[in-house]
């Protein structure tokens, strides 16, 4: 059996990861492959394929986002397009199974290699906005409807699109935390321990320095406090600590998932991470975060995020509005400056039913766990229709 991944987004990369895991549980024998539309993030448990190229806005480009648009234009996008669509149409009849994850653009392109295929819909729900009468067209063409939520699915099916909403995946990524014991060193020393969660984008070697400005401030009032800077797979170690040096002292460590730790004054204020995610978040206290995916997956792990509007995020505004819509109260947003999130951190650190409460209500909004699973078992056995 040969199943093809088409993902549309960094955070669709990961997710696609997860189910291709599930996918070698269920059959070691199967052959997985994977196309990323955006991006250039290596998949751990399928083999890339086809063309691919990091863009400018790293696929932030939806919600008529022109000035992303004109960028990842004038970077080759048509171009790159082109060639993906090229090869998705050369590879006709050649998988048992395609399963697009993302939006609707990324099903209308996996759409074009002609084989059984998988729609999983990470972006849209109810929450913030519905499918539309166009998207539903092409939504209709695929063997398989996955969306993130009841709600969206039952939308969905009074529309005469037959979607399913067997769990998201989202809540799956991070579900599994074996590196525990690689991870202790991370949080040696510290009482309490803010995750940092600075993205995978271009801009986040920016918002690491933020953030960790912020944990500086706190952390001089509440000496306890400790931070784990999370590092995307695409995130570069060298670039990083370049952009934390000019305030901070920024020492290497002989642990490969540790490569830095982060001094101010005499003390240990951060460590920098670069292993399983999931060690990280069920270790944290609370998440200071201006990323996408992992934002949500935090979210389901229970943990409440802090979220800042900067001036220097106006670009992707409507992103972090979208989020908010979908995480509700379990994400946090403070518009403005430095001083207000070192207020809005400081009150959630002294405020543990605060936690408690934003936590839960974060995993009820997520919903269950297992989509992964549920998803490839539906793979399976759409592609054992094919053959």
């Amino acid at each position: 059996m040969r199943v093809l991944f088409v993902s549309n987004g960094h955070g669709e990369i990961a997710i696609a990861d997860r189910i291709a895991a599930e996918l070698h549980g269920l059959d070691a024998a199967i052959e997985l492959e994977h196309l990323a539309l955006v991006g250039d993030i290596p998949a751990r448990h399928a083999r890339d394929v086809g063309p691919r190229r990091r863009m400018p806005s790293g696929g932030l480009i939806a919600m008529g986002n022109v000035p992303n648009i004109l960028r990842d234009l004038r970077a080759g996008l048509l171009g790159l397009t082109l060639d993906q669509w090229r090869s998705l149409r050369a590879w006709r009849g050649r998988y048992d199974a395609v399963i697009a994850t993302g939006d609707v653009y990324a099903l209308w392109m996996a759409l074009c290699a002609g084989s059984r295929t998988v729609f999983v819909g990470t972006a849209k729900s109810v929450l913030t906005a519905r499918y539309g009468p166009g998207e539903r067209r092409v939504l209709r063409r695929a063997q398989g409807i996955f969306v993130r939520d009841e709600a969206t699915a039952e939308d969905l099916r009074r529309h005469g699109v037959a979607a399913e909403a067997p769990g998201n995946v989202i809540v799956d990524l991070f579900a599994e935390h074996g590196d525990d014991a690689a991870f202790a060193p991370a949080i040696e020393g510290f009482e309490a321990v803010v995750a940092l969660l600075p993205g995978s984008r271009a801009e986040a070697y920016g918002n690491a320095a933020f953030l960790m400005d912020v944990v500086a401030a706190v952390a001089r009032e509440c000496p306890g406090v400790g931070a784990v800077l999370s590092l995307a797979p695409n995130v570069d170690v060298a670039q990083m600590s370049s952009a934390l040096a000019p305030a901070y002292a920024v020492r290497p460590t002989p642990l490969p998932a540790l490569p830095f730790e982060v001094l101010h004054g005499d003390r240990v204020l951060a460590r920098a991470w670069r292993g399983d995610a999931g060690a990280l978040l069920q270790r944290s206290t609370v998440v200071l975060g201006q990323a996408g995916t992992a934002n949500e997956a935090a979210v389901a792990a229970g943990l409440p995020v802090l979220a800042v509007s900067r001036e220097t995020d106006r670009a992707h505004g409507w992103y972090r509005r979208r989020q908010t819509q979908l995480l509700g109260d379990a994400l946090v947003m403070v518009s403005g400056d430095l001083d207000a999130a070192v207020r809005e951190l400081r009150a959630m650190l002294d405020d543990p039913e605060r936690r408690a409460r934003l936590g839960a209500f974060g995993r009820e909004r997520m919903g269950r766990p297992g989509g992964a699973r549920r998803i490839a078992e539906r793979v399976v056995a759409l592609a054992g229709e094919a053959a």
